[in-house]
């Protein structure tokens, strides 16, 4: 994997889930696969990620994520902030939280961990 494909795979993510395509995200993980969410838990096996994506769509059926800025950390990972948007479906109202994001990649390019920290939790980007 060369240096800047863990951004472009990583944007990749980000563009798919802003558009909810959950058929082609679901396609972006390794089988085996970790998640963690400061905000929503932990989930191991694409499977389990795959059915809290449903669920977390379901719930924000107009979420939307804003990025600025992406940069590569060490073991193939992207590590960047962002603001989400969106409306609660069970309770109609508007949520925007900020948090931050790592994204780490098999050598193959299949996203093998996933951690969404609340901010501070990680040091700030640059």
């Amino acid at each position: 994997m060369n240096i800047g494909q863990p951004i472009e795979l990583a944007r990749n993510y980000v563009t798919l889930s802003n558009n909810h395509d959950l058929v082609q995200i679901e396609r972006l993980f390794a089988a085996d696969a970790t998640y963690y969410s400061a905000y929503f838990g932990e989930y191991k096996g694409s499977s389990a990620i795959h059915a809290m994506m449903v669920s977390f769509f379901g719930r924000f059926p107009d979420a939307h994520w804003e990025v600025t800025e992406y940069r590569s950390i060490e073991n193939n990972g992207v590590e960047f902030a962002f603001t989400m948007s969106g409306i609660d479906a069970s309770s109609r109202e508007q949520v925007k939280r900020q948090g931050l994001e790592r994204i780490y990649f098999t050598p193959e390019g299949l996203i093998r961990h996933i951690a969404v920290c609340k901010p501070g939790d990680f040091p700030k980007l640059d």
